[in-house]
């Protein structure tokens, strides 16, 4: 009998991240990996681990998953080879929805043309940004809308190019919400080191120019945060 689950491509800190996050949601969880190690292990209940090639004609899959009911993750590290596979799994599966996540912007629209129902862009530099962001409840509520709603919420990297009207405030001294309709969840410096805005260390940093924030949002308030401080 067919199951209706989750598919995550990514043996990494992305994929095992996403699996803590919507095993509450799912009983069956797949991480498939390119790795050739002989022991793949993941110590959480109900989340499998299976080895799979890039060359793969995705029949067991399909004799497995009820595919419509089902989501799919392309969380590999590898820009070529994340968007290769979500061109392969679309044209294998036409229904199924499909969240990519992409390094950057500009990923991110390949993406989408490769067939992906929704891309989040995240920092390649930046490992634990979604760690960081399923640590804070807001912050998983607003991820469940950008996954499974149809929503215009959106993820973004905006960089600083006025820091003058944040009139020297630190990043978790503002209300973001409140006085931009958005939520700013990092910062990245000049120097791509980058810190969770609640983190004793960003609580010590100035905004500068030249810093970019990872930011949730709707479009029109992301827009109108860009105008404020010059951003790109």
């Amino acid at each position: 009998m067919k199951k209706s689950g989750v598919l995550i491509f990514g043996y990494n800190d992305y994929g095992f991240e996403i699996a803590k996050n919507v095993i509450h949601r799912y009983k069956d969880i797949t991480i498939f990996s390119l790795d050739n190690e002989e022991n793949l292990v993941c110590d959480m209940e109900n989340v499998d681990v299976q080895k799979f090639d890039l060359s793969d004609d995705w029949e067991d899959i399909e004799d497995k998953y009820e595919l419509d009911n089902s989501i799919i993750f392309c969380a590999l590290m590898d820009e070529a080879q994340n968007i290769f596979l979500t061109i392969s799994l679309r044209s294998s599966f036409k229904n199924v929805s499909i969240i990519a996540l992409a390094n950057n912007n500009e990923d991110a629209n390949k993406l989408r043309m490769a067939g992906a129902s929704k891309v989040i862009p995240i920092v390649e530099t930046t490992a634990n940004i979604i760690t960081d962001m399923l640590k804070k409840p807001i912050i998983t509520e607003v991820l469940h809308d950008i996954l499974y709603e149809d929503s215009d919420l959106r993820i973004e990297q905006i960089k600083i190019k006025d820091e003058d009207c944040f009139d020297g405030k630190y990043p978790a001294d503002i209300e973001w919400s409140r006085d931009h309709g958005i939520i700013v969840i990092s910062v990245i410096h000049e120097d791509m080191s980058s810190e969770f805005i609640y983190s004793s260390k960003a609580k010590h940093n100035f905004i500068k120019k030249g810093d970019i924030f990872v930011a949730v949002g709707y479009e029109k308030d992301l827009q109108e945060f860009k105008k404020l401080v010059g951003g790109v």
